[in-house]
């Protein structure tokens, strides 16, 4: 990983002591796929990562300072993953924030993620999602609850977990959105109480003429298809939860090819045997 870090336009050797990201999880970020040195949802990303960091009373970098600064890290024009986090400036302990300060922010060069061999294996998550509108939609960094989800596939051998809400609905993936082909028709969880409003899931909500909609256990393990996605893999089908298995990807493959129209470095994450 390279990374280079600031406060404000100050550049620095690395992360205070005191930074209230490291401290609380005071902050947001937002994880892009790049492709040939190019981030092709940039606009989109930007846009989320400025409107969450208002929500929250968070200072945004300067845009073409940031801009600058994320483009340098892939001036060989590769393909990989590129991760900007801003964090709420100020000093000293304690939970009240310090108006005006300057963010503490990183931006961070990684690989792009091991291509999946074939459909996702998923269970379901003993960890629930808290229901918190204040945060809902938000990519904040306070992700306590996916990583302890994240921890349960490993034990179970699966490749993703699906979470739920305190009301028993479906929410999201531990890192990703969810769509399911239910009567025909695409459907995704809202978001409006908990989770976050992937970018991916926005382009892809008009494309696949999407609705939004509560959606239980069952409506999953009932739908005709299912697929995650996020900004970094694209589409990714799933070919099992639990004991429910999809053999016919052939509906999550068209979305995914769908998918690559709108962003060249999305192909189909997935290898056929």
């Amino acid at each position: 990983m390279t990374a280079l870090i600031f406060r404000g336009q100050e550049t620095l050797v690395g992360i205070p002591a005191d930074s209230r990201g490291f401290a609380y999880g005071d902050g947001v970020f937002e994880t892009m796929r790049v492709d040939r040195g190019r981030v092709h949802w940039w606009d989109a990303h930007w846009t989320r990562l400025a409107t969450s960091a208002e929500r929250l009373g968070l200072q945004v970098p300067d845009y073409g300072f940031a801009r600058e600064a994320c483009g340098s890290l892939f001036a060989d024009n590769s393909d990989g993953v590129l991760k900007l986090l801003v964090t709420r400036g100020g000093e000293g302990r304690g939970y009240a924030p310090q108006p005006n300060a300057p963010p503490v922010w990183m931006v961070s060069r990684h690989d792009l993620p091991a291509r999946t061999q074939c459909g996702l294996a998923l269970h379901w998550s003993q960890t629930m999602i808290a229901i918190q509108p204040a945060l809902a939609g938000v990519k904040h960094c306070n992700r306590l609850e996916q990583v302890i989800a994240r921890g349960e596939c490993a034990r179970r051998g699966t490749d993703e977990a699906l979470m739920c809400d305190g009301d028993g609905h479906v929410i999201c993936a531990t890192a990703a959105n969810v769509f399911v082909l239910l009567d025909g028709r695409w459907r995704t969880p809202r978001v409006d109480r908990s989770g976050v409003a992937g970018v991916c899931r926005a382009h892809l909500l008009p494309v696949m003429e999407a609705s939004e909609e509560c959606l239980s256990p069952a409506d999953v393990e009932g739908a005709d298809a299912i697929f995650l996605c996020n900004a970094v893999r694209g589409i990714l089908p799933v070919a099992r939860l639990g004991a429910r298995s999809w053999h016919d990807l052939s509906a999550s493959i068209e979305a995914a090819r769908r998918l690559a129209q709108l962003h060249p470095g999305l192909v189909l994450d997935l290898e056929h045997p």
